[in-house]
């Protein structure tokens, strides 16, 4: 049962988690940003098997077999145009979010799941390796949207105290999507020549459940009010999310936001690149995004088995070792999870990109010393698992969290799509060029990536604010220029405003509203 949400005498709100929240954050979660998890890891099972039915389908159709070099590229390509589409759903985020909603994004988007899992799971049955390439890039631009859209939208519905923590919810079922694609990889389940098909067309299924339970629960109230200036929708979602509870003081804060911009219209990517009034939340939304891929965890990821090797376990055992290390991904997300509204934002941010700098050193080292000193050998397998715990804590979830928090509602969009770009971009670039960087560097190349993390640890300690436990304008006002007066007027005059029907639909008696604690929406 949902528990209360009190008002305090001082105004401010501590809210609980009610069950609708809960709710709603493990659906969109779990049928949106588990499958991004899930796509990452299920080729790297059945990857034997997807080449091999590649090179009898060109034999079948050219009469000859394809050579080695022709069958890495395009089994290369089925790997990276994940990314690519990412890239492209990520740049159509804001006009899809300001047409249909962020849930309406999210229930709509369902329908390229669907697409993907049908090409990917008939891919054999019909002898077209293009419908797996395909089917990977489509369900590449769902991640590119669920990625972005996800956490917008739980950071909406969200009460302040609580934005944390149903914001890290998705980094936790990335994680758990991982760690089932593991599982689900081993050789007892579908890791089976003749289960390929079905081991990549399974993402339909937590899509399926979604889409059957999301439609019923409310859009955001902010979009409803602020962008929609729907004040009945507005206060139903409210109530649904909230439920016992008096809603005015929320409303009064969402129209404070709403007051404070020049124009509720959406800006567009252009139009937010050049307003001087939020360049440094611009910059560290671009900085912390291109830091979280930069800093190594891909490759790391996609050298796991590698390093396992070196370190002495037995070949067959390696693909259970991998599966550990998904549950230390999981368990790491659970610890910033409950942790996160008690230490803040900035302190898993640092210490994570810290964590992960120091065992990038430590890889380095290692590597150097492990032909000399045999415990080396397990020493880098320890900084493997330290580099994704620190990841997984803080830098894998808070920087699509931070980009909610530090934008209002007219430039949120923009700032996702800036920021989901460049993640794209930045873990493409990652991908390409670390197998040339390792090949000319050695052992030092790992040396970069801890240079990425601590610069970035150190610029978060310096530049972005604490942003626990505040609204979003009062995150704003952190970041507003002094000559900002209109903006300081208007937050000046809170304690005066009075919650109204805007746009057409009419002034409230008394100018206010008083609500029934013991209302609730059915």
């Amino acid at each position: 049962m949902a528990e209360e949400v009190l008002i305090s005498s001082s105004g401010k709100m501590s809210s609980n988690l009610t069950t609708s929240l809960l709710a709603v954050a493990f659906l969109t979660s779990f049928g949106s940003s588990m499958l991004y998890g899930y796509n990452l890891a299920v080729v790297n099972s059945p990857a034997i098997y997807i080449k091999d039915f590649y090179n009898r389908t060109v034999v079948r159709r050219n009469g000859t077999a394809l050579t080695g070099e022709a069958l890495t590229l395009m089994y290369s390509l089925t790997v990276s145009v994940f990314a690519i589409g990412g890239l492209l759903g990520s740049l159509m985020v804001g006009l899809l979010v300001t047409r249909f909603g962020r849930k309406g994004t999210i229930v709509n988007t369902t329908v390229l799941v669907f697409i993907a899992g049908t090409l990917m799971g008939f891919s054999r049955i019909c002898g077209s390796p293009e419908m797996i390439i395909f089917g990977r890039f489509v369900t590449g631009i769902h991640s590119g949207i669920s990625l972005s859209v996800v956490p917008m939208y739980l950071g909406e519905i969200a009460p302040k105290n609580l934005r944390g923590f149903l914001g890290l919810m998705p980094s936790i079922f990335i994680c758990v999507g991982v760690f089932a694609a593991q599982i689900l990889g081993l050789h007892e389940l579908l890791g089976k020549e003749e289960h390929w098909p079905l081991f990549l067309s399974l993402v339909v299924v937590p899509t399926f459940i979604q889409l059957m339970l999301l439609p019923w629960f409310p859009e955001s109230p902010r979009y409803l009010l602020i962008e929609k200036h729907n004040i009945h929708a507005t206060i139903t979602a409210l109530k649904w999310y909230r439920h016992k509870v008096n809603i005015q003081a929320e409303i009064e804060e969402m129209q404070e936001e709403q007051r404070s911009l020049s124009s509720v219209e959406t800006v567009s990517v252009w139009r937010l690149l050049l307003d001087d009034s939020v360049r440094m939340q611009v910059l560290s939304v671009v900085l912390i995004n291109i830091g979280m891929q930069l800093s190594g965890i891909d490759a790391i990821w996609f050298y796991t088995n590698d390093i396992f090797a070196n370190a002495g376990i037995p070949v067959p055992e390696i693909q259970y070792t991998t599966v550990g290390t998904g549950a230390i991904e999981i368990v790491a997300g659970l610890i910033g999870c409950f942790t996160i509204e008690k230490l803040g934002r900035r302190p898993l941010m640092i210490g994570g990109f810290s964590m992960m700098g120091v065992c990038c050193a430590g890889i380095t080292l290692a590597l150097l010393l492990q032909s000399r000193l045999s415990f080396m050998r397990y020493i880098s397998v320890g900084c493997v698992v330290g580099i994704i715990a620190g990841f997984c804590i803080g830098p894998a979830g808070v920087p699509f969290l931070i980009t909610a928090e530090l934008f209002k509602q007219s430039h949120r969009p923009a700032a996702y799509t800036v920021g989901g770009s460049l993640n794209w971009m930045s873990n493409f670039a990652v991908g390409f060029v670390f197998p040339f960087l390792q090949r000319s560097a050695g052992a030092y190349c790992y040396l970069v990536f801890a240079i990425v993390c601590f610069a970035v640890a150190i610029y978060v300690h310096l530049v972005i604010p604490e942003t626990k436990n505040k609204t979003f304008v009062e995150i704003s006002r952190m970041f507003a220029k002094k000559e900002a007066i209109p903006e300081t007027q208007g937050l000046a005059q809170v304690d005066q405003l009075k919650l109204r029907k805007m746009n057409g639909y009419g002034t409230l008696e008394n100018g206010s509203l008083d609500f029934d604690s013991s209302s609730s929406v059915p």
